[in-house]
């Protein structure tokens, strides 16, 4: 390892976007870091990784203290269930990585004079009354409601890097994440693409929640990638959306899952409806202006392109394709 080479920790390594985020780094001159306790990461992800000279893996949980001997010049901090079955199922230790892991991983940066970029997301705006959402926005969320543990864990994770911040001068990002897809994804995750295709695979109807309706802007997880690459190497402390405009309501998301599922299996899955989830956004579209105008980025992968790959991605791992 050249003495020159960056050094970058990223917590929630084994995850499906920490492990893209590995890839990118290494790819881009990094030795990396990836800490993960495999809550809801999988060491599948970083299985091509093990043996690189610039990969290193610790399994840890980092609600406890950190350690990484030596020097270390950027902590991305990604640790956390993010998806709605995972935080209803887990819900204290959703609120435990968002408070106590982000002071963790903090106070592990300030110790190491690290850049530390947090990873946000868009439900810290819960069920917007404005539309698209801009990062001046300070959302409209049910502290207490079942999606609360998540988006009070991210809020909170916010408001203490920015403490950190202001009151140690500590180099920050905070980036919103807004829906976001590809390989790696889980299938049992229980978000919209994967519960889709799932069902679809397993012969069963693909689940609509309510009239499908309720909108949301879905991102390729390359495009997303970098976004967040782009932020650790700008001059912003304020959060950044990174996410896909292209709004779509759930039920048109589904038929184009329905589509290209048929094209690659032959066979055409059903669409069934049941109610809505409780405190569920009716609608979802990251205002991208601050990233376009500070980071020089925009997605540039379509849905079609994405959804193929990730389909794809998910017929190979289930062996039926």
């Amino acid at each position: 390892m050249s003495s020159s080479q960056p050094i970058t920790v990223i917590t929630g390594g084994a995850g499906f976007l920490g492990s893209h985020l590995c890839d990118r780094f290494i790819a881009e001159g990094h030795r990396v870091i990836a800490i993960d306790n495999f809550i809801t990461g999988s060491p599948d992800n970083i299985a091509h990784l093990i043996g690189n000279p610039n990969f290193q893996f610790i399994q840890h949980d980092v609600t406890n203290y950190i350690y990484v001997e030596g020097r270390v010049d950027n902590v991305l901090h990604f640790a956390s269930p993010a998806s709605p079955i995972d935080y209803l199922k887990i819900p204290i230790q959703t609120l435990k990585v968002g408070s106590l892991g982000t002071h963790k991983a903090l106070g592990f940066a300030k110790a190491k004079k690290a850049r530390f970029m947090i990873a946000s997301t868009s439900e810290v705006y819960g069920d917007p009354l404005v539309h698209p959402q801009t990062e001046d926005y300070w959302g409209n969320v049910n502290p207490i409601g079942f999606r609360g543990c998540y988006d009070e864990a991210k809020r909170f994770a916010e408001a203490m890097t920015m403490a950190y911040h202001r009151h140690h001068g500590l180099d920050t990002r905070i980036l919103r994440i807004f829906n976001t897809y590809g390989p790696r994804m889980r299938l049992d995750d229980g978000r919209a693409l994967p519960s889709f295709v799932g069902s679809a695979i397993r012969g069963e109807p693909m689940t609509v929640f309510g009239d499908g309706s309720q909108t949301r802007s879905f991102c390729y997880v390359s495009d997303l990638v970098d976004g967040i690459w782009r932020l650790l190497n700008a001059e912003i402390h304020e959060p950044v959306n990174i996410g896909n405009p292209s709004e779509i309501t759930i039920l048109e998301f589904a038929k184009e899952v329905q589509t290209i599922m048929k094209e690659f299996t032959g066979r055409e899955a059903e669409i069934t409806f049941k109610p809505l989830p409780a405190d569920d956004p009716k609608q979802r579209q990251p205002d991208i202006t601050r990233a376009k105008s500070v980071l020089g980025w925009q997605p540039t992968v379509g849905r079609a392109e994405g959804l193929r790959k990730t389909i794809e991605f998910f017929l190979k791992k289930t062996a039926t394709l």
